[in-house]
């Protein structure tokens, strides 16, 4: 019989809390240039793969992911070159291979492509040799159509499993953005040994997917108004400006890519860029900076 929680000794669940840890702060005394606070945005362009991970068949649900690829990429790219914004696309295997041009667009633009598993799976599902298996194809896939070895991973779902760490390490990323111990860069601790790897930190509340998600079998319904995202991403923005650290928000094509929402996008930018003092960067440009600065 499995021992419960409650029953374990203390070695046990230390030894849990401890397997990935948040290490040293790699928030910088100022940021690029000089300036006060650093703008990640980043899209996870999932496509169809939100339905194929689960073994799904509806056609309207891949046709929700294809809109990803037909609008919503597009006018996220419009938006970004107006305000000449780099960004990060985090992209599964499966959804780079199925919109090959897409990704050439994106690394054409100066944008990263980082890797989001191969086909959205769950990493806590796998076993270790699957789950580096998955892993090693997805960066070799985003190397031949991006043109440059990815160096940055989100893992699907944020969902990290026991495992995850070390095939980072195996990869050599630079920089992890699935966790959420800090609002700025950390170091990651593996059992207890400074990994080197960078985590830029996400968080549900800087998530468009929360709000805005739709799935009419399992009771997901969009709950708030577009105005209201706006604010409360905005809200986020202007506490990491008056301290000085790091902006990082998640967003998904084929959500924020509707004609009512992609003004949310556009907004921000508008709004961000008007400052000069704020830097807007890669995933990797920042953690590159952060390692420099603060892991010397």
């Amino acid at each position: 019989m499995q021992q419960q929680p409650w029953a374990w000794p203390e070695n046990i669940w230390r030894d849990k809390v401890n397997h990935v840890r948040a290490g040293r702060t790699l928030k910088p005394a100022q940021w690029k240039n000089g300036t006060r606070c650093a703008v990640a945005f980043s899209f996870d362009s999932d496509h169809e793969t939100n339905e194929l991970r689960d073994g799904g068949k509806s056609i309207g649900r891949m046709s929700q992911g294809q809109y990803g690829n037909r609008k919503g990429v597009p006018r996220i790219l419009d938006a970004l070159a107006k305000h000449d914004a780099k960004a990060t696309f985090f992209v599964p295997a499966v959804a780079a291979l199925l919109y090959e041009d897409e990704q050439r667009r994106v690394a054409a633009e100066g944008h990263e492509l980082g890797i989001h598993g191969w086909i959205h799976e769950l990493n806590s599902q796998l076993p270790y040799e699957v789950e580096r298996d998955l892993m090693f194809r997805a960066a070799d896939t985003l190397e031949r159509l991006g043109g440059k070895r990815p160096v940055g991973m989100r893992t699907p779902s944020w969902d990290f499993s026991p495992d995850t760490l070390r095939i980072q390490r195996e990869l050599g990323l630079l920089y992890d953005s699935s966790l959420m111990a800090d609002d700025d860069p950390y170091e990651l601790v593996e059992k207890g040994e400074p990994t080197g790897i960078v985590e830029l930190p996400v968080e549900w509340i800087r998530d468009d997917a929360v709000y805005f998600n739709m799935h009419r079998f399992n009771g997901l319904r969009p709950h708030t108004a577009p105005t209201d995202v706006y604010d409360i991403f905005f809200r986020e923005f202007e506490r990491a400006y008056q301290e000085g650290g790091l902006f990082l928000l998640t967003m998904h094509p084929h959500i924020t890519g509707y004609r009512s929402r992609i003004w949310i996008l556009e907004k921000l930018l508008a709004e961000i860029t008007q400052r000069s003092d704020v830097w807007i960067a890669t995933h990797a440009e920042i953690a590159d900076f952060v390692k420099a600065e603060c892991l010397r």
